[in-house]
């Protein structure tokens, strides 16, 4: 009998210090998913400032000032304007709009 009574004592130690341990165990789980969670909500914060920060910086009052300021760039006036003609490129696109004008409506090419 003193052997079965050591033998469930035995047995109710190791069941408490497992108990002890599994619970120790989920609070610890417990307290780095807590971290984890403060840590995202951080981040996502963080994300959206920057998100409103890139939106501030890419208006365009403040393109036009940088691009005046640091590339000395001007806005184009006729003045300054160049055209540039490509008198093969329109004479292929008017053989282009000529032969599609000369098709019946509905004819394949």
């Amino acid at each position: 009998m003193t052997r079965l009574n050591l033998v469930l004592l035995l047995a109710v130690l190791a069941s408490a210090i497992y108990l002890v341990h599994t619970q120790y165990e989920s609070r610890r789980l417990f307290t780095e998913l807590d971290r984890a969670v403060a840590e995202a909500r951080r981040l996502e914060t963080e994300h959206q400032r920057l998100q409103v920060e890139k939106r501030a910086q890419a208006t365009p009052l403040r393109v036009e000032r940088i691009a005046r300021a640091q590339l000395n760039m001007r806005t184009a006036t006729p003045a300054i304007t160049q055209y540039v003609s490509d008198p093969q490129g329109v004479a292929t696109a008017n053989a282009a709009a000529a032969a599609a004008a000369s098709q019946p409506a509905g004819a394949q090419p």
